[in-house]
């Protein structure tokens, strides 16, 4: 499984996706523009001492990812409010999971390359969840999905 942050704005919630990701040994892409410099001392604070271990690649768009490491795999594309609920999708072991911009979400011609789409559930006391928080949980309840927690040391 893969993460794909499409024009990411927040430092501090990529650096926090990239500990996920250093975490799980999942892989980061990142899909240009981005909010901020790689050098962006929040970023670099959010991600700790753990970026060598961050297997993250940066991308013109996503066109260039598709070509490459996305070759062969679907695309999972997440949204605050469409899509089937996470605890009823069914993940695969190949999914690169798609997140939008913090204040603009995945844009429509992004979200039109897939029809895998989920959401994560929540009352209507808030709009939506923190990018970083959507991160771990998509992840986790994949990884889970897909027996690749069963293996790894409690």
């Amino acid at each position: 499984m893969d993460i794909l942050l499409y024009n990411p704005e927040i430092p501090p919630n990529t650096g926090n996706i990239a500990r996920l990701c250093a975490a799980t040994e999942t892989n980061l892409h990142l899909v240009e523009p981005l909010g901020f410099s790689l050098e962006d001392r929040y970023l670099k604070r959010a991600g700790l001492d753990y970026w060598v271990h961050v297997k993250l690649k940066v991308w013109k768009n996503i066109e260039e990812y598709l070509e490459n490491d996305g070759k062969g795999k679907r695309l999972v594309m997440t949204s605050a409010r469409r899509g089937k609920p996470i605890h009823q999708f069914q993940f695969t072991a190949q999914d690169t999971l798609v997140f939008g911009a913090e204040t603009k979400g995945l844009p429509p011609e992004i979200t039109a390359l897939s029809d895998a789409h989920l959401r994560i559930p929540t009352k209507n006391t808030v709009r939506s969840l923190n990018l970083s928080t959507c991160a771990g949980i998509v992840l986790y309840q994949g990884l889970a999905q897909t027996g690749q927690l069963d293996n790894w040391q409690e």
